[in-house]
């Protein structure tokens, strides 16, 4: 597993070193309303395919910028899973809050994760069984047991109406908690709850590449990791609600029920 580790890791920052070079030398398209990628996010998911598909040949890989054409590579009893650029229209606007994210997985189970800023230097790392760190250090998620006392994030798709229950649930968080965030990455969010930064995250728009290796790096953290309807979570669905405790689940999941979601 070691090995395992090391190469997320090592993959995570050569995909931010690709970002680093390439901040703003990019040329921006839309892939679908308000949702932008660069040569930047293709040029990082190439390096890191590079380096896990070259050290793993046998391994699967998904990334955010598969090539409709070819598809993802989904083959072996290992996957990984990548999100090359994390918080891509930051990126974009020369906004320093971004990141790559690896994780990889077998038969469903999260085996380790990496999560790097290549601007802050931030790198997040967990393997299962073994704890959450950045840059080395020992994480843990905070021990606010009251939302309104606690500091929320919230990711909001990129075409937003007033039906989107990411928003009826901010509505409701409004009141209830010291305060909120969107920070644009979500990556970055779930991290920042392993860590004790943020108390509480949800995102009913992300998918599996955002969140795959900071749901890992929450949980080895003490966190606590649900889906957003109550059900069993599917880090495939992508859909998240973050915790640091128990306690606080049970008040986000009781503001979700007020916002007419569950």
């Amino acid at each position: 597993m070691n090995s395992f580790m090391a190469t997320a890791e090592e993959a995570a920052r050569e995909g931010g070193a690709v970002l680093s070079r390439m901040l703003g030398h990019v040329t921006v398209r839309e892939k679908g309303p308000a949702d932008l990628v660069t040569e930047a996010d293709f040029a990082s998911q190439e390096t890191i395919r590079k380096i896990v598909l070259g050290r793993y040949p046998e391994h699967g890989l998904i990334g955010e910028e598969d090539d409709p054409a070819i598809g993802p590579n989904l083959e072996g009893e290992y996957r990984w899973i990548v999100d090359p650029l994390d918080g891509t229209t930051n990126f974009v606007h020369g906004v320093p809050h971004f990141c790559v994210s690896v994780a990889l997985e077998r038969k469903d189970e999260l085996l380790v994760g990496a999560v790097f800023n290549p601007i802050s230097g931030e790198c997040f790392t967990a393997e299962a069984g073994q704890g959450a760190q950045l840059n080395g250090q020992p994480i843990s998620a905070s021990q606010v047991t009251d939302l309104s006392k606690g500091l929320a994030a919230l990711g909001l798709p990129s075409v937003v109406n007033s039906q989107s229950p990411d928003l009826r649930l901010f509505n409701e968080a409004m009141g209830a908690c010291q305060a909120i965030r969107r920070t644009g990455s979500a990556a970055l969010n779930l991290c920042y709850v392993a860590c004790g930064r943020f108390d509480v995250g949800w995102s009913y728009c992300t998918k599996v590449w955002d969140i795959a290796a900071s749901v890992l790096i929450i949980r080895e953290a003490g966190g606590v990791i649900e889906s957003p309807d109550g059900g069993d979570f599917d880090v495939h669905r992508g859909q998240v609600f973050a915790a640091s405790n128990e306690t606080l689940m049970d008040q986000l999941r009781a503001l979700a029920s007020k916002a007419g979601l569950r």
